[in-house]
């Protein structure tokens, strides 16, 4: 196995890792959706580079799928984006509005 592949996988599981507690912690859509397409887009893209790193490594150079894995990585990492800011456009359009923290002193609870 190969030390940056190994690298590029645990740092694409901590990115999914990330997501995942993004996804629990953030108050409401724009931040889920924002932080989700961030870290997602990274975390995958970073795994596949680490499978393209070890297929490299075990086969002793570059073969058709490690191609493929790219090729996906790139459609990944060009989709991604573009499905989150569709997904806002639409949230905003349809009237959701962003979560505002409250200000101290209001809303009459003393």
């Amino acid at each position: 196995m190969s030390i940056a592949g190994t690298v590029l996988l645990g740092l694409g599981l901590f990115f999914m890792a990330v997501t995942a507690v993004g996804l629990v912690r953030l108050p409401d859509f724009f931040s889920r959706v924002h932080s989700v397409s961030k870290s997602e887009t990274l975390g995958i893209t970073l795994v596949l580079l680490g499978l393209i790193a070890h297929l490299i490594a075990a086969q002793g150079g570059f073969d058709q799928t490690s191609l493929k894995l790219g090729l996906i990585a790139l459609f990944v990492l060009i989709t991604n984006p573009v499905a989150a800011h569709v997904l806002t456009r639409s949230a905003v359009r349809s009237g959701l509005m962003p979560w505002r923290r409250p200000r101290p002193g209001a809303g009459g609870n003393g």
